[in-house]
């Protein structure tokens, strides 16, 4: 899937969760408001260490975007076409699996 400054990591394809059962605990909505680009504006980026991820989802349920998805290994990704790069992620992460990296477009 191509996104605005290139491709997606492999293996970083998103999950379509059916119902409010299948989603880890959260205050979420199962609908979207996905319709525009945009994260096309940032600076920083967030990059996930899967090494150091223990699959708390924290990350998720803090983003104020729709940017981070659950894989379907369990761990979690980022979808740069939606994510600002505010760093709320990387701050809430208490592995410190996620770091803020400078974008180079």
């Amino acid at each position: 899937m191509n996104t605005l400054f290139g491709e997606k990591k492999e293996g970083a394809t998103k999950i379509v969760l059916k119902s409010v059962d299948e989603y880890p605990e959260a205050p979420v909505s199962l609908g979207t408001t996905l319709s525009n680009f945009t994260g096309d504006w940032r600076t920083f980026i967030p990059v996930i260490d899967d090494d150091k991820c223990v699959k708390c989802y924290i990350c998720w349920k803090f983003c104020p975007e729709p940017a981070i998805f659950i894989r379907e290994d369990g761990y979690v990704g980022v979808d740069y076409d939606y994510c600002k790069g505010c760093g709320i992620c990387a701050n809430e992460c208490p592995t410190k699996a996620i770091t803020m990296e400078k974008e180079e477009k």
